[in-house]
Parts: C-alpha cells; structure tokens; sequence
C-alpha cells in the first residue's frame, strides 16, 4: 500500500444500523487499513469521533450491553414539542463513549468533519473544527426525535437530509483514496417485512420486571413494525419509511456525481431505525461486509 495516499473513510447515515460501522472499523484495522481521514454523517459522525477518540471499545461494549427497555428510555414523552429524546441521557451517553464537553476536534490526531443541514436555509454545514461534541450532536439530531443544535446562530439537523454517505467532504479534506459505507443500500420497502420472531423477541425485559402500560404502549410504537397491513402504518413506522427512501434517494445520487473508491454495503435491512439493542448482529455484519470485500479493498489499495 502506497503510504503516501491519504485514505479517507466516509461514514454513512442510518440510525441504528449504524453501529455496523464499528465492526467495518474493526475489520479495517485487521489489514493493516487506519484511515487518515474521518468524516461522517448522523450515526457515522458519532462512531467516527468515538473512533479518533479512542473511545471504540467503549463504545462496542456500551453497544452490545443495550436492551430494548434501556433503549426506550432514552426517549421520553414531553410537552416540548421539539423531539423525544431525553437530552440528559443522551449527553451522559456522549461523554462517556465518545468525548468530553472540552475535547476540540483541532485536537484530535486526524482529521474529521461531520455533516449537518442548516435548518433554515438547508444547507449543507460540514464541522470541521470547535466542539467535538456539538459537532456530533448536530449531525445526529433527526428531526422529530431529536431538537435541533444551535451552532454559530444556525439551527442545525441530521446531515442525512443532505449528504447521507460524506464522499464529498473526504475528497474535500484531501482524501486520495475514499472507503465509504452505506447503510442504506437494502433497505427501501424493508421496514414492514419483519419476521414475527424478531417482533416477539423480548429483548432485555426479565420475567417479572415491572414496567408501566404507558412504557409497553410507547416502546411498541417504537419499535414495532409488524401489524394489519389493512390499516395505516403508525407514527414511527411512518417516519421510518419515510427517512429510508430520503436517504437511499439522496445517497444514490450524491454517489453517482461522485462514487468512491470502494464502496461496503452492510446487508442491515433486517434491523429497524431506532433497534440500537442489537448492536451484535450490526457490528457483526460490518465485519462480514469487509471481509466479503477484502479481495477487492486489497487491489484497490494494492495490499500484498
């Protein structure tokens, strides 16, 4: 592998399928591969900035550990009207498994951006300096579920809205060579085919918890995707479909302007947007998917 070739990694959207990215990382890492350059958007901003961090492992565990109540706490039914999650929560979350509220993304040892949308003028806002948490907090914030970020006098949200796979933002940054990952390559028309195994699956719910018919009511319109197809989709299902056809919308046509170098595909269309409980099957997946690419990655990067 020519060592003078900056390689970039671009980090794609895709809420909870995203915690793939750490097993792509990972796999990456066993051939030799640490990309110069990170940029993500949404979820891959989050891994990504774990990553440079050196926080991956803490985030895995945290990952791995998660189960469809703790899941459901992070969100909270409030009179806000300006998104679901639990802020605190979410904050806690973020220093603890990707960086504290003074880390500076000056100062970490490689370069990163992560992709926003300015609100207001729906822009595309790369953060490529000051906060590393705002920066990550912004291109994670999908509208409806999170609030949106002020940043610099702007309203930020989720960068999949604009850029789902940041291409682009690594070649701008000087990438010669770009890894991307897509996280929603499969998924279009997938969100309703749950199997009733995986519906049933009570996911970190002991026998004999106590949890309130409101929590059962609302994480089943959480997570839920299996009902009379006579009848609407709900809410979440609803914004669900809706946020997977933007995206592999916009992702196909960003990547056709200007495709990587080498392109994964984790096939994740069996994990629903918000399911961050199965952690080990997405980051298991992102293994997989580089290893069914290693011939190719090998000759790309002209790895002996």
């Amino acid at each position: 592998m020519n060592s003078d070739l900056k390689i970039g990694l671009a980090l794609g959207s895709g809420s909870s399928r995203g915690w793939s990215h750490i097993g792509i990382i990972k796999a990456l890492s066993s051939l030799g591969i640490k990309p110069d350059i990170v940029c993500g958007t949404s979820i891959g901003s989050l891994v990504g900035a774990s990553y440079l961090s050196n926080k991956l492992q803490l985030l895995e565990e945290w990952a791995c550990s998660l189960t469809k109540i703790e899941t459901a706490r992070f969100f909270e039914i409030n009179t806000s009207l300006n998104g679901f999650v639990n802020t605190d929560r979410l904050h806690e979350f973020l220093n603890t498994t990707v960086a504290s509220d003074k880390a500076v993304i000056q100062d970490l040892e490689k370069q990163y951006a992560s992709v926003s949308t300015d609100l207001e003028t729906g822009r595309e806002i790369w953060l490529t300096n000051g906060s590393l948490i705002e920066a990550v907090s912004a291109s994670i914030s999908l509208p409806g579920l999170f609030p949106a970020i002020k940043n610099n006098n702007r309203w930020l949200v989720d960068g999949a809205l604009v850029n789902p796979v940041p291409v682009s933002v690594c070649r701008a940054l000087g990438a010669d060579i770009v890894i991307a990952v897509n996280l929603n390559g499969d998924i279009v028309g997938k969100h309703f085919e749950k199997t009733k195994d995986i519906e049933k699956k009570s996911v970190g719910i002991g026998v004999g918890e106590k949890i309130t018919d409101l929590v059962i009511e609302y994480t089943s319109s959480l997570f839920s995707t299996l009902g009379d197809r006579e009848q609407p989709p709900g809410l979440f299902d609803a914004i669900a479909s809706s946020i997977n056809i933007t995206q592999d919308r916009i992702t196909r046509s960003r990547m056709a302007g200007d495709p990587p170098d080498i392109l994964l595909t984790p096939k994740l269309s069996h994990i629903g947007l918000l399911e961050f409980y199965r952690a080990d099957e997405a980051i298991t997946e992102g293994k997989l998917c580089v290893q069914r690419m290693e011939s190719e990655i090998k000759h790309v990067l002209e790895i002996t």
